[in-house]
């Protein structure tokens, strides 16, 4: 069987399909020729040439976008038709007031100018696209959807299968998996299979041809026409059955591509699936995982080798790895042999941020340069009620630890729980100056409620959901009850901090964002003294020492969060020696506090800013909020060659 397996615009351009690799390597196994095409990177070269489409524009839709559905809105013209009337059951919305949400929610002029100039584009790009596949129609077309895809490759399917309709289409990924994927199927009838849940054991057994009955949650249809939705396996694939990805073809094509200019390639790969957290307290607010939270991760010696092999097959060092949350036991197994390698990796993962010390350092010792920790928030009395299982002092420490072993860390400030109050972050915004040395996070915003999290699951943890978000009814011509069934994201109405006090709250990140670039808080022990070196803007000194053996003590202590009285337990002086000590530390800034805790965080001295992933444009360039997995470029921001600086240091105060 001849196969074309579809990556539609919104995905990412600087990395292949993960979903499409793996179900190239299934369907070749089973003797089918197979082709991945990037109609993603094809819509960026057309695009680039005849509108002058660019990167920034290209990111809007694929990484900035999402929770306002900019970029399915502007293929949903591509397919329905603009010019057809919407049925009387479709309670669409009209342009005039998606542009209405749009603006509400922070999109500028220019950007609403591009989803309009682009919806105008879009039908265009479809029909060329299928003029291609169908002038040697292929025996069937998988798209995978994955974020913002959905209308682009309804669009593909829906004229594909106008053109061609011995074609069979096939949907699968993210957006399908559960109640999704059969609403979908029932309501677009030019889909003949969609396929919900893991890929790797449904697509080869819908391409055998037995009886569709017997394969997992796949959608299809009768003689009738009629939509069938089997039901979904209860089993999660072993680790064993999860294969590694074929990304032949994907880094010519970006070689060949506009996309070249704007992006830097990267592989990505998966280690496990679900998440051993998760499995235990489910984050109220995380929608990820869909119907499969078991936690299931390759052999530690398997998941090693593809990495190595990857990368040498592809050329390349940067490694994007897309686990929810690292598996702890590849610190000892993958993370171990990575150090010990003579390879220069440049590897991102997801963590848990109670980390310790150590951990992050093997982590920066086998190529971790960025990772992303799941902080979200500062406040203890949060977390508690996010079910993150960690402290605000602890989130802080994994900040300061990853810096000390050149991490860089990639977050953001969630808000909005059901039960949070004002002081959670009152207290947390009057402490920010502190902390602008660190990794500030991409921005601040207050939590979508997501399909399959238990806050969508749950109402009595304090959301009582109205409907989907309005995103949907803008975009597709369904009833209510079908969007219900279709959407991932839904409307409730605010919980937790007001409006004024979330706007103080943005407005400190923003300043975060802007003083990181030229701040430091930095020590060194040196001859029976500590001395640190401090650039923050909220504090007129530069170079000062600890000496007394009481305050070096109290330093030490303060590496782990401690209470005063847990402090005095192990302080030389005792209770009497506590106050003055966390007196003049938080007068240097040194301190972060929650709640009864306190933790010291200047970083240990060692080049940080030459190792950021982010650095200065120029002189007091404001850095602005990057997308999820990328970086800024730029030559670092001062001198880091602190050795001599800090040896020649002078007592303050």
């Amino acid at each position: 069987m001849r196969i074309v397996l579809l990556h539609m615009p919104w995905g990412a351009i600087d990395v292949p399909s993960l979903a499409l690799g793996i179900l190239h390597t299934a369907a070749a196994r089973a003797g089918h020729e197979v082709e991945v095409r990037y109609a993603n990177l094809d819509f960026v070269d057309w695009a680039a040439e005849t509108a002058g489409f660019g990167v920034d524009d290209y990111e809007y839709f694929s990484e900035k976008s999402y929770f306002q559905g900019a970029g399915d809105w502007a293929f949903a013209g591509a397919l329905y038709g603009d010019d057809e009337p919407a049925p009387d059951f479709a309670e669409s919305a009209d342009a005039d007031s998606y542009f209405e949400y749009l603006a509400t929610n922070g999109a500028s002029e220019q950007e609403m100018a591009l989803t309009r100039a682009t919806r105008a584009l879009a039908p265009v790009f479809i029909a060329r696209l299928v003029e291609e596949i169908a002038a040697d129609p292929p025996d069937l077309v998988g798209f995978t959807t994955t974020f913002q895809q959905n209308t682009a490759s309804l669009a593909a399917a829906r004229l594909l299968k106008q053109r061609c309709p011995q074609v069979r289409t096939v949907f699968g990924g993210a957006n399908c998996d559960g109640p999704q994927g059969a609403a979908l199927h029932r309501n677009f009838p030019f889909l003949d299979y969609v396929v919900r849940g893991e890929g790797e054991a449904a697509f080869p057994a819908l391409l055998a041809g037995g009886d569709l009955a017997d394969v997992p949650g796949l959608c299809w249809r009768d003689g009738s026409g009629a939509s069938t939705a089997n039901e979904m396996s209860r089993r999660p694939l072993p680790p064993a059955a999860i294969l590694t990805p074929r990304y032949d073809g994907f880094y010519e094509r970006l070689d060949a591509s506009v996309a070249a200019g704007w992006v830097d390639p990267k592989l990505v790969l998966e280690g496990s699936r679900g998440c051993w957290w998760g499995e235990k307290h489910h984050c109220t607010f995380c929608g990820l995982n869909g119907s499969s939270m078991e936690f299931r991760s390759k052999p530690p010696a398997d998941f090693l080798a593809e990495v190595l092999t990857l990368a040498e097959r592809h050329q390349l060092l940067d490694v994007y790895v897309v686990d929810n949350i690292l598996d702890m036991g590849y610190f000892d197994t993958v993370l171990k042999s990575l150090a010990e390698l003579p390879v220069d990796l440049r590897l991102h993962f997801e963590i848990k941020a109670n980390l310790r010390r150590h951990q992050f350092q093997l982590l920066g010792d086998s190529g971790a340069a960025q990772v992303q920790p799941g902080i979200e928030n500062l406040s203890t009395r949060v977390l508690r009620i996010m079910d993150k299982g960690v402290t605000g002092c602890q989130n802080v420490r994994a900040l300061r630890d990853a810096q000390s072993a050149g991490v860089s860390v990639t977050w953001n400030y969630l808000y909005g729980f059901p039960g949070e109050r004002p002081d959670d972050y009152e207290s947390v915004i009057r402490q920010l100056p502190v902390l602008h040395h660190l990794d500030p996070p991409t921005g601040a915003g207050r939590i979508a409620i997501e399909r399959f999290s238990p806050y969508f699951d749950r109402p009595e943890l304090g959301f009582a959901i109205t409907r989907p978000a309005f995103q949907y009814r803008a975009t597709y011509r369904l009833p209510e009850s079908e969007l219900n069934q279709l959407a991932y994201v839904f409307t409730a109405p605010p919980r937790g901090i007001g409006g004024e006090l979330a706007e103080r709250l943005g407005e400190a990140v923003d300043t975060w964002l802007a003083r990181f670039p030229d701040s430091r808080l930095t020590y060194r022990e040196a001859g029976g003294r500590i001395v640190l070196v401090n650039t923050r803007p909220g504090w007129d000194w530069r170079v000062a020492e600890l000496t007394d053996p009481v305050e070096i003590a109290a330093f030490r202590l303060l590496g782990q969060p401690r209470s005063p009285a847990a402090l005095a337990a192990k302080l030389p002086g005792g209770a009497a020696a506590v106050e003055p000590v966390l007196e003049r530390f938080t007068a240097l800034g040194l301190l972060f506090h929650d709640g009864d805790s306190y933790l010291q965080v200047a970083v240990e001295s060692d080049n940080q800013v030459l190792m950021r992933m982010r650095h200065r444009h120029g002189p007091a360039a404001v850095l602005p909020p990057g997308p999820r997995t990328g970086t800024g470029t730029g030559s670092g921001t001062g001198s880091e060659n602190e050795t001599e600086e800090v040896l020649d240091a002078v007592p303050i105060g």
